[in-house]
């Protein structure tokens, strides 16, 4: 005997067919968006969708990493050889190379670094490898140019903790550098002018080695995966990076206030502040470059962040807005975090798709 079809068979078929064309639905209009995108940047640079800025924002295109011009051979060789010297501090045990180390991206993988006698540095030691393309150097922009820079570290008591005239006695009496100075400069007597001239070329002479991005602006689309294209139209549009890095360089080259102050507080840093006494730069620092990002970490001017990862998942709550206590309802220092930054709404899935776009640069 044939049992009756049980009512409940033919609403399961039912069920399991209409979850079965929802899923190839959003298969199929995933994959349409996915071809749309690939679409909307398989062209030039300068022909991708206009990007989310901010009223006012001069931003630029993203563009790969400009040539330098070639500088003197003989000043470069001399630069690299003072560069990994640490005849440059007092102890003679600390080289510049000791905080910007060729194998870690020419950064030190440290939250900050440590220097004369094992001392803690107040910042994290960035990547120097296109400090040739900046302007103003440090954190806080206060070495107007690359020569400028390059000398101040040695001078710093808590980094090489050394003095100019001792330096330059140092390299006089040395057994071969004279000669080596000699052959750069034509003169005898060494100069602090062409120490700082050779550290400086040796510095713009580091090349940039091309990523998948760079590939991906220079025609080939496939040399980023749909992941990291969905990440590239994020950090274009929804997550407003380019508000701040735009361009080669991937920064404004400005300084803008993140909320890590730590104002008043054990770690006040007051960044730009200290260089230019205006209350606007109060916490302020510079805007660094994304390039390579994923290999100089920990991030940040304070080397707090351990992880990328980390650092999306707060812009994307919009950063810290630290409030004045009681005492500091009147001070006309209380730094403010940029208007810039705001909440950014993104999705677990959009965060890991904008961190591995991160990870081509």
């Amino acid at each position: 005997m044939i049992k009756p079809l049980n009512w409940k068979t033919p609403l399961l078929i039912a069920v399991v067919f209409l979850i079965m064309l929802i899923k190839s639905r959003y298969q199929t209009s995933s994959q349409d968006a996915e071809l749309s995108l690939r679409q909307a940047y398989s062209g030039a640079v300068d022909s991708w969708p206009a990007p989310w800025v901010d009223a006012g924002i001069e931003w630029q295109a993203l563009a790969e990493i400009p040539a330098l011009a070639p500088g003197d051979e003989h000043l470069i060789a001399l630069g690299e050889q003072l560069f990994f010297d640490p005849l440059l501090s007092e102890s003679g045990q600390i080289a510049c190379a000791s905080c910007h180390e060729p194998e870690l991206a020419f950064a030190d993988a440290r939250k900050v670094s440590f220097g004369h006698e094992r001392q803690a540095g107040r910042r994290n030691a960035p990547s120097i490898l296109l400090s040739g393309h900046f302007q103003a150097q440090f954190w806080d922009g206060r070495a107007a140019s690359l020569e400028a820079q390059v000398l101040m570290p040695v001078q710093d008591p808590v980094e090489m903790a050394f003095t100019l005239p001792a330096l330059q006695q140092r390299l006089q009496t040395h057994a071969t550098y004279p000669a080596v100075f000699a052959q750069v400069s034509g003169e005898t007597t060494i100069s602090l002018e062409v120490v700082s001239q050779a550290l400086s070329a040796y510095i713009r002479s580091l090349r940039w080695r091309s990523t998948a991005f760079d590939r991906f602006m220079q025609g080939d689309s496939q040399a980023l995966d749909d992941v990291a294209l969905q990440g590239l139209h994020l950090f274009r549009t929804k997550a407003r990076c380019m508000n701040c890095h735009y361009g080669a360089l991937m920064s404004d080259q400005q300084y803008h206030n993140l909320g890590l102050t730590y104002y008043g507080r054990l770690y006040e840093d007051l960044g730009r502040y200290a260089v230019t006494g205006q209350v606007k730069d109060v916490g302020a620092f510079r805007t660094p470059s994304l390039r390579g990002v994923s290999q100089t970490g920990p991030w940040m001017h304070n080397g707090l962040f351990s992880s990328l990862e980390g650092i999306l998942r707060m812009y994307n709550a919009g950063m810290p807005r630290s409030q004045p206590s009681e005492t500091q309802q009147q001070d006309p220092l209380f730094p403010e975090t940029s208007h810039l930054l705001q909440p950014l709404g993104l999705s677990d899935t959009e965060i890991q798709a904008l961190k591995h776009f991160l990870d081509q640069l």
